[in-house]
């Protein structure tokens, strides 16, 4: 029973379609289509579940990622996967994945992690020479590698929180729209409902883009933090 507006964000409160394996079984199963042209035939099906990678190959293009072998498909397969989990958390009855902290960081440090111990392994002296750029001021020579090692420490944490809030911030909302329309239903208020339904209907579009456009950001963070990798 869902006690209060943030109930929504506890797993125990769980039906069969909050099981943690069903939900990552159902966000999973688009990633057999990345690839798909390769025993599949080109259908509009096949077109359509390729515009996730196209779109992120324009962004790859753009970035030293390029010159990473199998990032484009890794980059990809994560931006339909947290849409997946975005979409599924819209529904109702489904626990939201993506908007815990837990799950965004566990996304976001190994791909931070494992980008910034490859810099190092292969390109230590660029890589530290970063730390202070060319020109810096002699008096913020002791400073910048600080500030600059903070900022890239910092990159999971943002990342992720950046994805949980939200995510949950429009989750919060949803519920509290709900909320007002179970009770104007119930005051017999016909010309307040269909307004709030409206209002409704309208948010849930647009937390449809949110869950788009905050999987497609995080993704393309991702990329940029390459450009480091050089």
């Amino acid at each position: 029973m869902m006690v209060d507006i943030f109930s929504s964000f506890d797993d125990h409160n769980s039906t069969l379609f909050s099981a943690h394996m069903l939900t990552w079984l159902i966000s999973l199963w688009s990633l057999f289509f990345i690839n798909s042209s390769y025993w599949i035939n080109t259908s509009n099906l096949n077109n359509f579940m390729s515009l996730p990678k196209q779109a992120i190959n324009i962004q790859i293009t753009r970035s030293y990622s390029m010159n990473m072998g199998g990032f484009s498909l890794m980059i990809s397969s994560l931006f339909i996967t947290i849409i997946n989990f975005n979409m599924l958390g819209l529904m109702p009855y489904v626990f939201s994945t993506t908007s815990h902290l837990a799950m965004t960081f566990v996304l976001a440090l190994p791909l931070w992690l494992s980008l910034i111990i490859s810099s190092y392994m292969n390109n230590p002296y660029s890589s530290l020479a970063s730390m202070l750029p060319l020109g810096t001021p002699t008096f913020l020579i002791p400073f910048l590698p600080v500030i600059e090692s903070l900022s890239i420490l910092v990159r999971p944490v943002t990342l992720s929180i950046r994805l949980a809030a939200n995510i949950s911030a429009g989750h919060i909302i949803l519920t509290l729209i709900g909320d007002y329309l179970t009770i104007s239903m119930m005051s017999s208020s016909y010309l307040i409902s269909s307004l709030v339904i409206m209002i409704q209907m309208g948010y849930f579009i647009f937390e449809i883009g949110i869950g788009i456009i905050q999987g497609y950001i995080f993704s393309l963070l991702i990329t940029l933090y390459t450009d480091d990798h050089q």
